[in-house]
C-alpha cells in the first residue's frame, strides 16, 4: 500500500497551518473513511491540534509545537485504516492499567500508529495519530479481537 507524504516543509512558514488544515478538513472531516473491515471512522477539525501539534514540556503536555514530521505523514492516517496488513491491537489505558475494550491500535511501516475508538456497532472516531520509535509496548499488547459490541454478529 502506498504511503504518501505531503512535504509540508516545502509550504512558506506563514501559510503553512491554514493549508494543512484545510487539506485535514477536505480530506477527513468531510466525510467518514471507511477500514478494509467496514468501520466507517469519524474525524473532527478539532482533532487537528491533538494529532499535528507535539508539546515542548512533554510532562505539562502543552500542544504548542506544529509538527512538520507529523503533517508530512498526514494521508497516511487513511492508509493505515484501509490497510489489512497493519498489526491491529489493544489500547492501554494509562489511567485504569488496563486494556480499552473500545480502541483499536493499528501500526504499519513498523512504527506508526493509528488508534480508533469505536462508538457503535462498526462506528469510531480517530483518537490519535503519531510515529514512535519504540513499539515494543504497543507490540506486547493483546492482539485487537472483533466483538459482538462493536461489529455486530460476527
Amino acid at each position: 500500500m502506498a504511503y504518501k507524504k505531503l512535504k509540508p516543509h516545502l509550504i512558506p512558514v506563514a501559510v503553512r497551518e491554514i493549508e494543512m488544515r484545510k487539506i485535514w478538513k477536505d480530506e477527513y472531516c468531510n466525510m467518514p473513511i471507511e477500514t478494509f473491515d467496514g468501520v466507517l471512522v469519524r474525524f473532527y477539525e478539532d482533532m487537528f491540534d491533538h494529532c499535528f501539534f507535539e508539546s515542548a514540556n512533554r510532562k505539562a503536555k502543552d500542544k504548542s509545537i506544529l509538527s512538520l514530521n507529523r503533517l508530512e505523514k498526514m494521508l497516511w492516517i487513511k492508509s493505515v485504516l484501509k490497510d489489512k496488513n497493519a498489526v491491529l491491537k489493544k489500547g492501554w489505558d494509562n489511567v485504569e492499567k488496563t486494556y480499552f475494550k473500545d480502541r483499536r491500535v493499528a501500526i504499519v511501516k513498523d512504527n506508526y500508529v493509528v488508534i480508533i475508538r469505536f462508538t457503535g456497532i462498526l462506528k469510531a472516531k480517530l483518537v490519535t495519530a503519531y510515529e514512535k520509535n519504540d513499539i515494543a509496548n504497543i507490540l506486547g499488547c493483546p492482539d485487537f479481537e472483533r466483538s459482538e459490541e462493536f461489529f455486530g454478529n460476527i
